[in-house]
């Protein structure tokens, strides 16, 4: 197998690294990347299977460590994101546990914004204090209570920006900056903006985490994760917990987002453009009481959406002026869209929050993050602009 070498005497734009980044040839000289469908490699001597195992010997080993199709997609993710390393998971909730679970112990403190994915925050809430490690919630919008949770024993803050599903947006480069004076890791979710409308390291982030499955599949196949950050990082937590804890991406699921990838600037492209579409509907419209769209001028961080990301997303979050009965009204007279708890598809997807993605919250917690039960999140997919428009719009006849 060789490696492919891009070419070094200009830099390439994003776009073009999604899609040849990370090549590698066989003596085949195929063009779609090889699957390495191979749990264990063989050694020509018993002194090279040892030079493998104490390092002396860079190589492939065992696929519940890493493999040559994995290593394509890590590759391709640490070109898109500039980070200095990566390592791909069986799901983003893999991504997730394993870059906080790595870094911490018993006696440490965790700050998290209260705004998460539901099983994000079970990580946070419920599994860390298990094992001894404490944690706080904040309202990530607010500096002053990032600053004031920090301990002398705080060792990583956590948040996703835009939040799941209120769309919320931190300010990524001041939390950063906070975290970093209490000598903390910033860990950033970063599913919802995606890597080609955000970067987080750029911002000051230390690690960043996404599901795979989520965009850049794309196409609700397959299930994957990966972890962005240092090479420091990735050597002195990282890599230890994941060889040993086996939360291990497939080489086929590996091969599935590496292609994936080679599409995903196109399709957020119109996956963006048809989501302003549908938020400007949903906006003007009178059965809506509030609509959410980052790429709006009304969005309640509107300047530092600006400021930090490329665009506004794929994602529309709206309530509807009434209960619980009529955001299931809008959903049952939905004919295009499907009725989901995923995103980032190629189809557009609907998902009534308080009943599924963050329903083990209590209803406290869910009115403290604005999440009501007429409130809807719609990740808006590849269809026609106006197909999508003509479903929505019959969709509110039936509210």
């Amino acid at each position: 197998m060789s490696r492919e070498r891009l070419p070094t005497d200009r830099p390439l734009r994003p776009a073009t690294r999604l899609i040849h980044e990370g090549e590698s040839r066989s003596t085949f000289g195929e063009m779609s990347e090889a699957l390495y469908l191979t749990s264990g490699y063989a050694y020509d001597t018993m002194e090279a299977a040892e030079a493998r195992f104490d390092g002396s010997d860079p190589g492939y080993i065992y696929s519940r460590f890493s493999n040559p199709t994995v290593s394509t997609f890590e590759r391709r993710m640490m070109a898109l994101e500039g980070a200095e390393a990566a390592r791909a998971t069986a799901s983003g909730m893999a991504a997730v546990t394993a870059a906080m679970l790595c870094q911490v112990k018993a006696g440490d403190h965790v700050v998290a914004a209260k705004a998460l994915f539901g099983s994000c925050r079970y990580v946070v809430e419920d599994l860390l204090p298990r094992f001894g490690v404490a944690s706080t919630l904040v309202d990530g919008a607010d500096l002053e209570q990032w600053r004031a949770a920090a301990r002398p024993e705080t060792k990583a803050f956590f948040l996703e920006s835009p939040t799941n599903p209120t769309l919320e947006v931190y300010d990524i480069e001041a939390i950063a900056k906070i975290a970093h004076q209490a000598g903390a890791l910033l860990v950033v979710d970063n599913v919802f903006a995606t890597p080609v409308l955000q970067r987080p390291l750029s911002l000051g982030a230390d690690v960043v985490v996404y599901s795979a499955t989520k965009h850049i599949d794309g196409q609700g196949r397959t299930l994957g994760g990966v972890v962005l950050s240092s090479e420091k990082f990735v050597t002195d937590h990282l890599q230890t917990f994941l060889r040993q804890t086996g939360p291990s991406l497939s080489p086929f699921n590996a091969w599935v987002l590496a292609k994936g990838l080679e599409t995903l600037a196109l399709r957020v492209e119109k996956m963006q453009a048809n989501a302003a579409a549908i938020a400007d509907l949903l906006a003007d419209h009178p059965k809506v009481k509030r609509l959410v769209y980052c790429g709006r001028d009304d969005h309640p961080q509107a300047a530092l959406v600006k400021k930090q990301m490329a665009g506004g997303g794929t994602l529309v979050a709206f309530t509807l002026d009434g209960s619980k009965a009529e955001a299931f009204r809008f959903g049952n007279a939905l004919r295009i869209a499907k009725i989901s708890n995923n995103l980032g598809d190629a189809k557009s997807i609907l998902t009534h929050p308080a009943t599924t993605t963050h329903q083990r919250l209590s209803p406290e917690a869910r009115a403290e993050l604005g999440i009501t039960d007429a409130m809807l999140r719609l990740s808006v997919g590849l269809e026609d602009r106006d197909d999508l428009l003509e479903d929505v719009s019959i969709a509110l006849k039936a509210v």
